[in-house]
């Protein structure tokens, strides 16, 4: 019998969870899983601040692909179309021609992206904050802006640098800021030229709440634990305009802010663009409780997605949809492997139902809020209880150990502020001191000058 062919497309929490469960769960008569990821890595983003913030190295918040799925074929590249009529998926490979790859089955989890609006300026003056890269480049850029505060003789410019926007109030922002405002707050001691007094941190949210997953009282606890560390939170305010790095905002005041970071909602991958599964309204795709793609009351076969993509009814909170967290993605991929296992074996899928056990969220070093089965924790025990949870759900024996190293160490040693703000043009030394090709300076012999 030929082994049904899976392909995964994605590999977020979605793609990863569910392609190493199918490969513990069906052996290679069964399937072959072929997962299809630009990045050679998983990024657990409820890492992402605390990567920003120093506590843990990078590299320890990423999940190498090819190391945790060893019996998946792992194709980096990109897909580029869907065309689920054929049963085929088109993918543009980081190096070499484009291919057709035909299956089966096919998980479509390409996840989501920023959710940005038509703001004048957010394009040239944003900084995201979805993946690593921006997790490292907002660190050094804080930074920076310290040094340069520092050092410029221009007032308005030291005003400017000590100015930093945060727009969202759900996790992603209050998470990130509470961070980086430690890593500030820690990082003045070293400058003697910059007082705290100048550093203001401003927190811009659409709606009169921040964090509604913890609840309005838990949400109202995190805000004033902000505001007496001096944080300046907007609440029903908009940001109208950044241009030239001048914040404008609803209220009507304006500033200048070298630094403005965007986590204001996510929306489903572009890629879906490409396919011709069904979407909803907000362009995520339609799926049944089985986590079937379906088109109206027509399930169609082979097609299977989850995640911040897709649309699946929440069986707990009839009338709902379930909410894009890490929580549901993790279930919902386990949940989906299996489904899949039971029709190749000629068993029955069963539905996703998951009781949404609560949230827990960063206010910083050993601060935090969490509500857990409707029991609410504040400060240190909510902070651990954050620590804990993401622990257990980082995938790999080997992630969970070099990040309880991490943590160790940052308990012990002072938080690193040094900023490696050269790693995003690391050419650049180097080929202002190499002269292009007819430069008298290129005929100097190689060697001279080390005598």
């Amino acid at each position: 019998m030929k082994p049904q062919r899976i392909v995964v497309v994605g590999a977020g929490h979605v793609g990863l969870y569910a392609a190493l469960r199918l490969s513990r769960k069906l052996n290679s008569v069964q399937a072959e899983v072929i997962v299809i990821d630009p990045q050679p890595h998983m990024t657990y983003q409820p890492f992402l601040p605390e990567a920003a913030a120093g506590n843990i190295s990078p590299r320890h918040s990423v999940v190498p692909l090819r190391r945790e799925l060893k019996r998946c074929h792992i194709v980096s590249g990109e897909v580029t179309k869907v065309e689920h009529a054929r049963k085929t998926v088109t993918v543009r490979p980081i190096d070499g021609p484009v291919k057709e790859i035909a299956y089966d089955h096919i998980i479509v989890a390409p996840g989501s992206v920023s959710r940005t609006l038509p703001i004048p300026g957010l394009r040239e003056r944003g900084i995201g904050f979805k993946t690593i890269g921006e997790a490292i480049y907002l660190r050094n850029h804080i930074l920076d802006r310290l040094d340069i505060a520092a050092t410029t003789p221009d007032a308005g410019m030291r005003k400017a640098s000590l100015n930093f926007v945060f727009v969202g109030g759900g996790y992603a922002g209050v998470e990130a800021l509470a961070e980086m405002e430690d890593v500030v707050r820690d990082g003045l001691k070293y400058y003697p030229e910059l007082e705290q007094d100048e550093v203001r941190f401003v927190l811009v949210e659409a709606s009169n709440r921040i964090l509604p997953e913890v609840g309005p009282e838990m949400g109202a606890y995190a805000a004033r634990q902000l505001q007496k560390r001096g944080i300046d939170i907007r609440l029903e305010t908009r940001m109208e305009s950044c241009v030239d790095g001048e914040v404008r905002l609803s209220d009507g005041e304006s500033f200048r802010a070298e630094t403005i970071v965007w986590t204001a909602g996510v929306k489903p991958s572009p890629m879906l663009d490409h396919t011709d599964l069904p979407r909803g309204p907000r362009g995520h795709l339609t799926c049944n409780t089985m986590l079937q793609v379906v088109d109206g009351d027509k399930v169609l076969d082979g097609a299977w997605s989850a995640g911040d993509c897709a649309q699946v009814p929440d069986l707990t909170n009839p009338g709902a949809w379930c909410s894009p967290s890490a929580q549901h993605a993790v279930r919902q991929a386990s949940r989906l492997a299996d489904n899949i296992r039971a029709v190749i074996i000629g068993a029955q899928p069963k539905d996703y139902k998951h009781k949404y056990a609560g949230s827990v969220a960063s206010l910083g070093l050993y601060k935090g809020v969490a509500k857990i089965y409707g029991v609410k924790l504040k400060g240190f025990p909510a902070w651990m209880m954050h620590r804990t949870y993401h622990m257990s759900r980082i995938p790999s024996f080997n992630r969970k150990v070099r990040v309880l190293a991490d943590w160790t160490l940052a308990f012990v040693l002072k938080r690193e502020v040094v900023s490696l703000g050269q790693l995003h043009a690391p050419r650049e030394e180097f080929t202002h001191v190499t002269p292009p090709l007819g430069d008298d300076r290129s005929a100097e012999p190689v060697g001279a000058g080390s005598r």
